[in-house]
C-alpha cells in the first residue's frame, strides 16, 4: 500500500467513529431545514480550515441550502466529492449512535452520514497535498432521499474530472467493491377522484378511490420483474384513502417505487394504469425521475491504478438502489460510487455501519481520488 494512504486512512479511522456520533446526533430527516442546517454546521466544522465553504440553493423548494466546500490546488484536475446528509428518519422515531458490539447503530449511519464523514476525512487529508489538484469539491445535499424537483447541481460541476460518491460500500468477494453501475429510478403517483357516501345507508353512491387506487397498485405490481431484461422492480409503498371509517373514500393518492435498468421501461408503466375503476378517476403521473448510471467501461482504468495503491484489489460492482451519482455520470463519465463505509439496514431502525470498515474503506477512498487526480 502508498504509505501516504497508510498513514492518512489511519487517521480517518481513528477520528471517525466520534465524528459520525456527532453527525448522527443530529436528527436530519428530508425536508427538516433546522436539522440540514445542523448538519452543515457539524459538517463545516469538521472540513479542513483550507476549504471555502459556501452554502447553495437546494434542488427542492423549501429546504435548506446546501454545503459545498472547496480545495483549491496547483495541480490540474478537479475532482467532486458526493454525499448527502438527510435521512428517511422522522424525528420521533430517530436514533442517536450507540455501539452493539461491531456495530455503530443509529439513525443514518450507513445512508450515508457514514460516507459523508469519510468524505471529510479524505478532504482533510487532501488538503496536506494541494500540488495534486486544480480543484477538490466536496458537495452535500440534504434531500438526496425525497427530490422529486430536477437536481439543480449538473451545470455547477460541469467539465470535473471525476465524480466520487460516498454511499455505503461493500466487499465483492474478498476484493473492495464500488460501485459503477445503478439502475434508474422513477416514482409513480396516482391520485384517485371519486365520491364520498355513507358507507351504510348509501354505500352505491359512493365511487370508491381505496379500491381505484388498489387497482392501480396492482397493476404496477404486475410489471414487477427483476429477472426480465429491463431487470424492473415495481413496488406500491404508500396508499392513502379516506377519512372516516363510516364513509366511502371519496380520494386517495398512491406511491409506488420503480427500479430499472433505463428510465424508459419505468415510464412505459405509466401505460398499464387505468383511467376510471368503478367511476372512480385515476390520474397517474411519475414524479421522479432519475437516470441510470453505467460507468463501467469509462471507470475501469482508474480502479486499476487505485488498486496498485492500495495494494488490494478494488472491483466494480453494480446495485440497484439509486443515488446523485447517476445524475453527474451522464457529464462526468469517470463517476464512482459506494466508497462509505460497510454496513447495513439502510433506512430501518437499526441501521448500522461496521466499525472495523472505516479504516480500510477510507483507504479505498484515498486509493480511488488519488488515482482519479494522477490520471494520464
Amino acid at each position: 500500500m502508498d504509505p501516504w494512504i497508510e498513514e492518512a486512512a489511519a487517521e480517518i479511522g481513528r477520528r471517525a467513529p466520534r465524528e459520525l456520533e456527532a453527525l448522527v446526533a443530529v436528527s436530519s430527516p428530508s425536508g427538516d431545514v433546522h436539522g440540514a442546517n445542523e448538519c452543515g454546521s457539524v459538517c463545516a466544522a469538521l472540513v479542513p480550515d483550507e476549504a471555502a465553504v459556501e452554502r447553495v440553493p437546494c434542488s427542492s423548494p423549501a429546504h435548506a441550502d446546501d454545503l459545498v466546500a472547496r480545495l483549491r490546488g496547483t495541480g490540474t484536475r478537479r475532482v467532486l466529492l458526493l454525499g448527502h446528509v438527510d435521512t428517511v428518519v422522522a424525528h420521533a422515531q430517530h436514533k442517536p449512535l450507540v455501539r452493539a458490539g461491531e456495530q455503530l447503530v443509529g439513525s443514518g449511519t450507513v445512508d450515508m452520514k457514514g460516507g459523508v464523514i469519510l468524505s471529510i476525512g479524505a478532504l482533510r487529508a487532501f488538503a496536506r497535498r494541494p500540488e495534486l489538484y486544480a480543484e477538490l469539491a466536496l458537495l452535500l445535499v440534504c434531500d438526496e432521499e425525497w427530490r422529486t424537483a430536477p437536481f439543480g447541481h449538473v451545470e455547477r460541476f460541469a467539465g470535473f474530472d471525476a465524480c466520487l460518491c460516498f454511499e455505503a460500500g461493500e466487499m465483492a468477494g474478498s476484493d473492495e467493491g464500488v460501485v459503477v453501475r445503478r439502475k434508474a429510478a422513477g416514482t409513480i403517483r396516482v391520485q384517485g377522484h371519486g365520491r364520498s357516501a355513507h358507507s351504510g345507508s348509501a354505500p352505491d353512491r359512493g365511487r370508491n378511490a381505496l379500491l381505484a387506487l388498489a387497482t392501480a397498485a396492482q397493476a404496477i405490481a404486475a410489471h414487477h420483474d427483476p429477472g426480465g431484461p429491463a431487470r424492473l422492480t415495481a413496488v406500491p409503498t404508500v396508499l392513502r384513502s379516506g377519512d372516516a371509517f363510516n364513509v366511502v373514500p371519496g380520494a386517495g393518492e398512491l406511491f409506488c417505487d420503480l427500479r430499472a435498468d433505463e428510465l424508459d421501461a419505468i415510464e412505459a408503466v405509466l401505460e398499464h394504469i387505468p383511467a376510471e375503476v368503478g367511476g372512480a378517476r385515476l390520474e397517474a403521473e411519475l414524479i421522479r425521475r432519475w437516470p441510470g448510471m453505467h460507468s463501467e467501461l469509462a471507470t475501469a482504468p482508474l480502479l486499476e491504478r487505485a488498486s496498485a495503491a492500495l495494494g488490494r484489489r478494488v472491483t466494480a460492482a453494480a446495485r440497484g438502489g439509486a443515488s446523485d451519482a447517476s445524475h453527474f455520470a451522464a457529464t462526468i463519465p469517470i463517476t464512482v460510487d459506494g466508497l462509505g463505509p460497510r454496513g447495513g439496514k439502510a433506512h430501518n431502525p437499526e441501521e448500522f455501519v461496521l466499525e472495523a470498515s472505516l479504516r480500510p474503506r477510507a483507504e479505498v477512498a484515498l486509493a480511488v481520488i488519488l488515482a482519479a487526480l494522477t490520471a494520464d
